[in-house]
């Protein structure tokens, strides 16, 4: 699946009386089978932001480690580079979610000078027109880790804007939560693969997977590289996504006869 496409092939959407009358198109555009990308595309816009970012880490099967999904509309570059330099162990956003599953409104000033990596990440992300917005955690009944950020060209948030983005918090939720229900049940349910599968491992990956190979536990190797467990897990997450595997022993094995990553 490409990362700015979404054909869901038709389906039945359950009529709860409850869509908004923004959300009506994508119920529409899903139950056709038509590519969702320009539906949400104008859903985000009129919620007043220029980008989506909806990531979801989920186990498929019974005793089988997560996996990796995600869907944006964002700049192909940004995303390549987001994961190559391993932003995901300074995002902010993702710093909010494990923290509180409250929204996170952000700026350009909202986490400046936090740390050096902080900085460069916020610099990177305007780069791209990435400056600010609101990101929240959704829940979900097999306990996947979820989320979902709306993002602006716009640098600061004035109180005019707080003003209006928080009068809009319910109808950015009931799209997430929409959005969350057609792609949980007709992308991961269906199991169709995520299109990280077959994507190189970064370097910061195959740091982790050589010490894994090593013996180190996803405890000590956070310790190593002054990260959250739970970064180090989402590490081993997006690489057995990557490599196709169902468990961190599979990825080490993998990874060894292709020459990923040596032992010395």
């Amino acid at each position: 699946m490409a990362f700015h496409s979404l054909e869901l092939r038709g389906l039945r959407v359950p009529d709860t009386g409850t869509t908004p009358s923004l959300l009506a198109p994508l119920k529409e555009a899903a139950e056709q089978g038509r590519d969702l990308r320009p539906v949400v595309d104008a859903i985000v816009n009129s919620l007043g932001f220029d980008s989506v970012m909806y990531g979801l880490s989920t186990a498929l099967r019974p005793g089988q480690d997560s996996l990796v999904f995600f869907f944006t509309n964002a700049s192909l570059e940004w995303v390549r580079r987001y994961d190559q330099e391993a932003y995901i162990e300074v995002d902010p956003r993702i710093e909010h979610g494990v923290a509180s599953t409250l929204p996170h409104m952000w700026d350009q000033s909202t986490d400046h000078g936090k740390s050096s990596r902080v900085d460069a990440f916020l610099r990177d992300a305007a780069g791209f027109g990435i400056c600010s917005g609101v990101s929240f955690i959704l829940p979900d009944t097999q306990r996947a880790s979820v989320i979902l950020c709306l993002n602006s060209n716009l640098r600061r948030i004035d109180d005019e804007r707080r003003a209006m983005l928080v009068s809009n918090y319910g109808t950015m939720l009931m799209f997430g939560y929409y959005f969350h229900e057609l792609f949980m049940r007709h992308v991961v349910d269906a199991g169709m693969p995520s299109h990280l599968q077959g994507a190189p491992l970064t370097a910061r990956e195959r740091q982790c997977l050589t010490m894994a190979a090593c013996g180190l536990t996803t405890d000590d190797i956070a310790e190593r590289l002054g990260i959250r467990p739970r970064t180090a897990q989402f590490h081993f997450d997006s690489i057995r996504t990557k490599l196709a595997v169902a468990t961190r022993h599979e990825a080490i094995a993998r990874a060894v006869q292709t020459r990923l990553i040596t032992l010395s």
